[in-house]
């Protein structure tokens, strides 16, 4: 049976998934790709360093998100969302961040897994000039799908 999740549905896999992709537009070219978030407040947040994501998205902070979860083929749920993307900044910025390093420190079990661009990451990056982008996506819309047999 296919069919539409309820928003009770669509609360419960944002808040468990870790994992989703977002999806942004620019200079007349589509560029999705994973990234690990957390979804709080009716929020995305999530943390990155300069690249092609967070160029396009300071050009075009307008984008869209998606998060599933699949058992096996008949079996899945997908979560799409719009919204738009904001830079994090000061007090907020380092507020989010420890948010999502104690969110994600239950799935960091080996060293290869730490993140480079966390809290105590700041200074490495910086000597290697880069700088570590804390962002939040405001949902503007949500909808989801599932197949269940």
């Amino acid at each position: 049976m296919l069919g539409e999740l309820n928003e009770e549905q669509i609360e419960q896999l944002l808040t468990t998934s870790v994992v989703g992709r977002i999806g942004c537009y620019a200079d007349e070219k589509i560029y999705i790709v994973p990234v690990t978030y957390l979804y709080v407040d009716g929020c995305l947040l999530g943390h990155t360093i300069i690249g092609m994501k967070t160029m396009m998205l300071k050009k075009n902070p307008k984008c869209c998100f998606e998060v599933d979860s699949l058992q096996d083929m008949a079996n899945w749920q997908s979560v799409i969302v719009w919204g738009t993307f904001e830079e994090l900044q000061g007090e907020e910025a380092k507020t989010a961040m420890q948010k999502l390093l104690k969110h994600f420190m239950p799935l960091m079990t080996s060293e290869s897994s730490q993140p480079t661009h966390g809290l105590d990451q700041l200074k490495q990056l910086e000597a290697l000039h880069l700088k570590a982008i804390v962002y939040r996506i405001n949902i503007e819309e949500k909808t989801g799908r599932f197949e269940k047999r």
